[in-house]
């Protein structure tokens, strides 16, 4: 009988232990990705036969797809907020300028400029480094982050500038609208 529990006690640990091991989302995993019968449709996609079924596969390297993620977050971040580096404005500069024109005395306007939001980055640039000494003796400083937790951030990033890009736009084209009619106001009045 002590033998019995012995081995289911045995048994339960290893069974807990390949639980938790498959559960762990950042655990690299083998992935079969060998096609029958393939046929290239692009270069990253394919089309096969696996397990019987046809099927389209996209296989890509992760360090092109993270860094393909990365910048597409912050070229959109650019073209919402602009970037002072290349000295664009993106939308929310073109909007603030739209804003002063339209409240310019000589299109009409009060002179009083009209509250613009801040600006609201997204992206959080600066990583959190750990300062040491690495194993040949070198002063280093060391990032570390889960590959999946950082794709999803940066799939976040994308959300959140994408909404922004929409609100941005539609504002833009309501102050051009308005900046539009008072320019022509201007413009009749003066006649």
């Amino acid at each position: 009988m002590i033998g019995f529990l012995i081995k289911l006690g045995i048994l339960l640990v290893s069974l807990s232990l390949f639980i938790a091991c498959t559960t762990n989302p950042h655990k690299a995993t083998k992935i079969a990705t060998d096609l029958a019968k393939s046929a290239t449709i692009s270069g990253d996609e394919k089309v096969g036969v696996k397990d019987g079924n046809m099927i389209v596969q996209r296989k890509v390297a992760m360090n092109e797809e993270l860094r393909r993620l990365q910048y597409e977050v912050y070229e959109l971040e650019d073209r919402v907020y602009g970037n002072r580096k290349y000295g664009s404005k993106g939308l929310y500069g073109a909007l603030k300028t739209c804003r002063e024109e339209t409240v310019s005395k000589k299109n009409g306007g009060a002179g009083k400029l009209i509250w613009t939001e801040p600006v609201d980055r997204v992206t959080d640039k600066e990583d959190e480094f750990n300062i040491g000494i690495d194993e040949k003796d070198k002063i280093v400083a060391v990032s570390e982050e889960y590959l999946k937790d950082r794709i999803a951030r940066f799939n976040k990033y994308r959300t959140t500038l994408l909404k922004r890009q929409d609100e941005y736009e539609e504002k833009l084209e309501i102050c051009d609208a308005a900046l539009k009619a008072k320019k022509e106001g201007a413009a009749s009045a003066a006649e």
